[in-house]
């Protein structure tokens, strides 16, 4: 066996928890090689051509106040960029971009090569070499050894990856590409639990055969919000979507193939994403619907490619061509690439830390779908952690554990390692107890400080950020002070917004908690010695109208925080804890929670067995210790 070369993190695939588990980690100080079995295809956009969404945006503005890559990249290669849910709550506001999937690429392959510390490899990793429950290294397939004291794999689908397309399967990590299977059985070889999962993707389709005037145009946002705090103005031109829709027929011609489905023929054996099922299942599971919605999504600037948003499928390439031609405005459209559904094997997260670290195995960490998940931000948000915490181990330091009430990536984290997950888990709002204070506009004021202390925040960002506070705080807090005297103007402005008149000096910030009334209103009449920005008059907005609700789950979360951060001692003797079933007593032993709220949340552990568990363990760190 020939041995090259020594690192201190190796990370092993370069999508997109690849990609911001190597920077992380390299941008700490800590010399790092990242391996991928193409360099052509870095950060590839496997699936649909777009970032962000429900909860997904959040996740990436968190990325990016942590001082991660994905927001930045998607600025410079977003092509639209839409804010979602505007008609509700601003608990709920997510950012959804879609990217020119060439240029998302070539961007995060730039940042790459340029990040110092770092050293990119094309190659295929089989084997992980532990001595002692420590990581030593790997071995690629050409037999060579690279030494390392920490290894984060980010395989995405390619562990045994299988593509279905009808009754036709055949071995890829996606469409294309080698899969990994030596790595897989590594993995076992460790001991490890290992699932299987599958997802889908649709048919890419010919722009020029496509007639759009029988579709439906959806634009963006104008002007474009950007994802990253450090991003001034989106560059590229705007393009937009069209929708469209499913019938009768198309639904005919679905339900006259299944028997060809790998889906429902019992080929496929994985399960797959509940909440992005194929077009199949859809009509299956939803037969009392007319009709299901099509998003045709541009794959760039150019190309002629358009992503068929809604219609992922496995079914043969002949059924998929009579679907496509069924639905309006696609009578003539061309299948450039064919769907395709793909099964691949996952480790069970319930083996990890809250740090991403393997348990049974010092310095091995996981991120992304390898431990169940679905979607490039639930994966990034995972490398960001992994790559930030392999760094620190290696410096001696704690590792970067996020709560649930304060970042989607904590409520991410806690749910795959203490819940487990045996279908493709996928990030929505109603997944955080306390989504107030997890809104996609205050990313930066939950998480930038520690990024910038971490060392991955850069210091003209973290300025621009403790600028942004410090007139927020300055505005709210000269609404509370000031007052506005009854005029006519005034009343005339009031009633014209359909609020009622004020007869008495009304502090600006009792005005402006009305639902009737925008910042601009106190812009107007009483104008802030210096100008704020859209993005500071909106936040001061949500701040000062949901104060109440906002304060009331801070002193819940603090409330809670005081139970849940109470730790396990390690090894805890749950067996001998009298009052444990056998079967709370086996889950606990599965998962081996670090804290009380922890074990809370592990799926079939009662109120009661908290309880019990709770006494347990102030009895046991309340007993003498031997010196």
């Amino acid at each position: 066996m020939y041995k090259e070369q020594d690192f201190d993190v190796i990370v092993i695939g370069a999508g997109h928890a690849g990609c911001e588990a190597a920077l992380a980690s390299a941008r700490l100080g800590i010399e790092t090689c990242i391996f991928t079995i193409n360099l052509d295809t870095i950060a590839q956009l496997s699936c649909n051509p777009a970032i962000g969404g429900l909860a997904k945006g959040h996740l990436v503005r968190e990325i990016d106040a942590l001082g991660g890559e994905m927001a930045k990249v998607t600025d410079r290669s977003g092509i639209q960029f839409r804010m979602l849910n505007l008609s509700k709550g601003p608990a709920v506001w997510s950012l959804r971009a879609q990217a020119d999937r060439v240029l998302y690429r070539i961007y995060m392959k730039q940042s790459l090569e340029k990040q110092e510390n770092l050293i990119i490899k094309q190659g295929l990793v089989e084997k992980i070499v532990v001595e002692d429950g420590n990581v030593k290294g790997v071995i690629t397939s050409l037999g060579v050894f690279y030494g390392a004291r920490a290894a984060i794999v980010t395989t995405g689908t390619f562990l045994k990856g299988l593509i279905h397309i009808g009754l036709d399967s055949f071995q890829a990590g996606r469409a294309g590409e080698f899969p990994s299977v030596g790595l897989s059985d590594s993995l076992k070889e460790l001991g490890l639990k290992i699932g299987r999962l599958k997802t889908g993707t649709p048919p890419r389709l010919d722009a020029r055969s496509i007639d759009f005037s029988k579709t439906t145009p959806q634009w963006g946002d104008d002007p474009p919000l950007p994802f990253s705090y450090s991003t001034e103005q989106i560059t590229n031109p705007q393009l937009p979507c069209y929708i469209t829709y499913t019938n009768k027929k198309t639904h005919e011609i679905i339900l006259g193939s299944l028997d060809r489905s790998p889906l429902y023929s019992g080929r496929i054996k994985g399960i797959g994403p509940r909440y992005c099922p194929s077009i199949e299942d859809k009509v299956v599971r939803f037969s009392e619907k007319e009709r299901h919605q099509v998003f045709l999504e541009p794959e760039g600037l150019e190309t002629a490619e358009y992503y068929a948003n809604g219609i992922s499928t496995s079914l043969p390439y002949d059924t998929q061509v009579k679907l496509v031609k069924s639905i309006p405005g696609l009578e003539n459209a061309v299948i450039m690439r064919p769907a395709y559904a793909i099964e691949y094997d996952f480790v069970y997260p319930t083996q990890l830390k809250h740090s991403l670290e393997v348990k049974a195995i010092d310095g091995l960490f996981l991120a992304g779908q390898i431990n169940g998940t679905s979607g490039y931000e639930e994966a990034a948000a995972q490398g960001l952690i992994a790559g930030i915490n392999a760094a620190l181990k290696i410096k001696g330091k704690e590792p970067l554990i996020l709560g649930r009430d304060e970042a989607y990536t904590g409520v991410l984290i806690d749910d795959l390692v203490t819940k487990g997950t045996n279908e493709p888990y996928r990030m929505f709002t109603s997944r955080a107890e306390y989504r107030l204070l997890l809104r996609h506009d205050n990313a930066d004021f939950r998480l930038m400080d520690k990024g910038y202390s971490i060392g991955l925040v850069q210091e003209k960002t973290y300025e621009r950020f403790r600028h942004k506070k410090e007139s927020l705080f300055k505005e709210i807090d000269r609404l509370k002070k000031e007052r506005i005297k009854p005029s006519q103007d005034v009343n005339e402005a009031l009633l014209s917004l359909s609020t009622s008149e004020i007869s008495e000096d009304t502090s600006l910030d009792k005005l402006l908690k009305r639902p009737e009334i925008r910042y601009d209103f106190i812009r107007r009449f009483s104008p802030p010695a210096d100008e704020l920005t859209p993005e500071i008059e909106s936040l001061i907005e949500i701040n000062v109208k949901y104060e109440g609700y906002i304060q009331r789950q801070m002193e819940m979360a603090e409330r809670l925080k005081k139970v849940e951060m109470k730790k396990i001692p390690v090894n805890f003797d749950y067996k001998s804890t009298p009052g444990l079933s056998k079967e709370v007593v086996g889950k606990l032993l599965d998962v081996q929670p670090e804290t009380i709220g922890q074990a809370s949340r592990i799926p079939g552990i009662t109120p009661a067995a908290i309880s019990i568990i709770l006494v347990s363990v102030e009895r046991f760190w309340k007993q003498p210790r031997n010196s």
